[in-house]
């Protein structure tokens, strides 16, 4: 059992969860959140309401040019086709602060399923960001997939009406759990950002 899963079979104490996850390199920080199950994954998005605000340029850093990806690896709660990326840019320019992204899930279901393009911002509770499949971005980098409509393939029963709400875990991970027409569902995942340092 790895030390993220002991911290967490309990009630979490948020500091000691984030302390781990900061004191890790980059590839163990990933192997750590890969071991956590369902449970592991709802207990975590609970003990983290309020209590690290995660922003936009936590997603996407600052120093990131326009339309250049950030990934977050990440493990969910289904039993199997569990392994996926959520993959970020920012644009090079909206209206409103906002990142644009797919999920990058290997090309079988990618294939099958679709895409699934999001439009991701801050979320009405503070602190938290909406990742939202009800929009899409207009426009992608050249070497993703085509964009398809979240209505489109059987990305309808997976993304359709869906919005995911993420939070703040430490430097490099958030904790998500979807919901459909405004509504909470069994179905959680953890995200790390993928960075060499």
């Amino acid at each position: 059992m790895g030390r993220l899963r002991e911290l967490l079979v309990d009630q979490p104490q948020m500091p000691a969860v984030e302390s781990h996850l900061d004191s890790l390199g980059p590839h163990e920080r990933l192997e750590e959140i890969r071991t956590l199950g369902r449970a592991h994954q709802a207990r975590l998005f609970e003990a983290a309401a309020g209590y690290k605000p995660v922003s936009l340029a936590d997603i996407v850093p600052a120093d990131r040019k326009p339309m250049q990806e950030v990934v977050h690896h990440g493990k969910n709660s289904l039993p199997a086709f569990n392994h996926f990326a959520k993959v970020f840019v920012r644009p090079s320019s909206t209206p409103q602060p906002e990142l644009w992204g797919y999920n990058r899930a290997g090309g079988f279901v990618e294939t099958v399923v679709g895409p699934g393009y999001f439009v991701a911002y801050l979320h009405e509770v503070p602190g938290e960001v909406l990742v939202d499949y009800l929009r899409l971005p207009p426009e992608r980098p050249a070497d993703w997939p085509e964009i398809l409509p979240n209505s489109a393939r059987l990305s309808r029963f997976v993304y359709g009406g869906t919005q995911d709400i993420l939070r703040g875990v430490s430097s490099h991970v958030t904790i998500g759990r979807a919901t459909k027409a405004g509504k909470p569902m069994s179905a959680w995942f953890v995200l790390c950002r993928w960075d060499e340092s």
